[in-house]
């Protein structure tokens, strides 16, 4: 038999090499390719502490540009050159997944020489390059609730309870405070957890928010409702004042 050469035997070794080493066509290992998995719709969380620097303050400096933009439009010159902001630094950071991501930022800015705390909501859609700040109000400020609080305060009228949508951050927060109120009050080893939103209604009255919601929650393979009120006060904390079952 004829002994195979040196040159073959060298292609043989180099096709063997490339064929272990070239990466395969599989779907597994081409997911470079594919876009990241998009994140669970949901309530707020806090945005990972990495994100500070390559993603929340960039956000941060944004809203405080885009404010002090929104002041030069609605004051004069002799007022705005003492109303600007200049950023300082983040001092909390929160998201909600949406139709991109809302990013609620807490952050601190200096105003006449002066540190103070505002906090701001901007809405993100990379893949259309989109970016807008809905929302920047001092820290506190009373007269200013966020999104479902004034979607039912206009003008300074008190209308009444009114819908509002139960994915917003303060009705899955004000839910959230009811769960575990419930939770603390009932004898039961096994927890309670919320499941879904129902129906939610909001009120503003004087210095604090009402709202009314209907939680679907389950506990253990149980599915039960509750009716509860909770208020939230202009601090921002919230307080179970009404909750019943609901049997329909």
């Amino acid at each position: 038999m004829r002994a195979p050469s040196s040159t073959s035997t060298l292609y043989s070794f180099l096709f063997l090499f490339l064929f272990l080493t070239l990466p395969s066509s599989s779907g597994d290992d081409c997911s470079q390719y594919h876009h990241a998995p998009m994140a669970t719709l949901g309530g707020l969380r806090d945005s990972h502490p990495s994100q500070n620097a390559l993603e929340t303050e960039p956000l941060a400096r944004f809203a405080v540009d885009q404010h002090n933009m929104k002041q030069s439009v609605d004051l004069c010159w002799l007022v705005l050159k003492n109303s600007l902001l200049e950023f300082s630094r983040v001092v909390r950071a929160r998201e909600q997944v949406v139709a991109g991501t809302l990013h609620y930022l807490t952050l601190e800015a200096i105003e006449a020489g002066e540190k103070k705390i505002y906090e701001a909501k901007v809405w993100v859609k990379p893949w259309m390059n989109f970016k807008e700040l809905q929302e920047f109000k001092p820290a506190g400020d009373s007269s200013a609730f966020t999104s479902a609080d004034l979607g039912v305060k206009k003008d300074g009228h008190k209308p009444g309870l009114q819908s509002v949508p139960t994915h917003d951050p303060q009705v899955q927060d004000a839910a959230n405070h009811a769960i575990k109120t419930i939770q603390q009050r009932s004898n039961s080893l096994v927890p309670y957890e919320l499941h879904e939103v129902a129906d939610a209604k909001a009120e503003v009255i004087d210095d604090f928010a009402k709202f009314n919601l209907l939680l679907k929650v389950k506990r253990g393979e149980k599915e039960e409702k509750f009716k509860v009120e909770v208020h939230k006060n202009n601090q921002g904390g919230f307080h179970l004042n009404q909750m019943e079952q609901d049997h329909s």
